[in-house]
């Protein structure tokens, strides 16, 4: 083994004290997640404690909280690792799946499902109109950021056309919940408000397949995420299609968002502050970061449903409100004290 090869060993990450470290990072991690799910297993609106089992009522409750920490894995874990990708690929840790518009987009598709309640929007299932209409959604904004840049949009341009077209959704959203019935217009309200509320048996299996599907998709494309976080022109030079990896990360990460949102709702901060606080933990390679940051981002959501329906019981709290109280200060803390640094290309 030659010198250059001996010092590539010392530095790498994975081999001596630092791959030790790591790993005691990781079991460390998986020992908190196992604790927070129990924890959040055992709150209820009466304090904490596990339900009678004996009783119908009893395990009617335990198979809801159950039911729910399902609902919040898949949610939290779906926006999470679509963060972690819009992240890499706009190499922006302010990226979350909102900022293109995906969010907005397949919560208007999720809005039209949900206010016909019947026909062809619940014949395709709630998934996949919502995947549909945020594809479409990011096609918009991937054309209104080409124009006039070759086909080649910046990453200025593809937040700025997202932020445009996101704001147009939400019109269009308030547009139909003003003019919904009343039993419509409550039923998106609190959709939107965020939910982890469980939905049919059948929705849940479609929505878990699209996820499960999605995240060892982008999986397996994390070793070109990691070498297209060098630059455009370095991934080029490594023989890496840096467009089609940018357009199948996209489309990857807007399958997860949309299945996410058809799922829960709008729930924002878990795509945007998970894969931050991630990446400062484990680091930036998104071999270890996508299901490092999938794990924590549904167990961050499953404890935030717990504090939903206990903090002012018998009142429950929409979830997505407690996401934001929660994520919001904390964001802005990390926001300040990274003001002077800079990771925009």
């Amino acid at each position: 083994m030659g010198k250059k090869d001996a010092e590539f060993c010392a530095d790498n990450s994975f081999t001596g004290n630092r791959g030790i470290k790591s790993g005691l990072k990781v079991l460390i991690f998986f020992g908190a997640t196992i604790l927070l799910l129990a924890l959040s297993m055992l709150l209820g609106p009466s304090g904490i404690g596990i339900p009678d089992m004996q009783s119908s009522s009893g395990s009617a409750i335990f198979s809801l909280r159950f039911s729910r920490l399902l609902m919040g894995m898949m949610t939290g874990a779906a926006l999470s690792a679509s963060g972690v990708v819009f992240q890499a690929l706009l190499r922006n840790p302010l990226a979350e799946p909102y900022v293109l518009g995906v969010s907005g987009g397949a919560g208007l598709g999720a809005t039209l499902s949900i206010l016909a309640g019947s026909g062809l929007f619940v014949s395709l299932g709630l998934p996949v109109v919502a995947f549909l209409s945020a594809v479409l959604t990011l096609m918009v904004v991937y054309g209104i950021a080409s124009q006039g840049s070759s086909g080649h949009p910046s990453v200025y341009s593809l937040i700025l056309s997202g932020v445009i077209v996101s704001s147009i959704c939400s019109s269009v959203i308030m547009f139909l919940v003003s003019t919904a019935s009343v039993e419509g217009m409550h039923n998106v309200i609190w959709w939107m408000l965020g939910s982890l509320q469980p939905v049919s048996s059948a929705q849940q299996v479609l929505s878990a397949a699209l996820i499960l599907g999605g995240l060892g998709s982008i999986w397996l494309l994390s070793p070109r995420l990691n070498a297209l976080a060098l630059g455009r022109e370095m991934a080029h030079y490594q023989g890496l299609h840096a467009d089609l990896v940018l357009v199948a990360g996209l489309l990857f990460a807007t399958l997860l968002a949309a299945t996410a949102v058809s799922l829960s709702g709008m729930i924002g901060f878990v795509g945007l502050i998970v894969p931050h606080v991630m990446r400062a933990v484990f680091g930036p390679d998104n071999r270890k970061l996508v299901p490092l940051a999938a794990l924590g981002g549904g167990t961050f959501l499953v404890v935030c449903d717990a504090l939903a329906r206990t903090l002012l019981a018998p009142i429950e709290i929409p979830v997505g409100v407690v996401t934001a109280l929660a994520g919001g200060p904390f964001f802005l803390i990390i926001l300040q004290r990274r003001m002077k640094q800079a990771w925009i290309a």
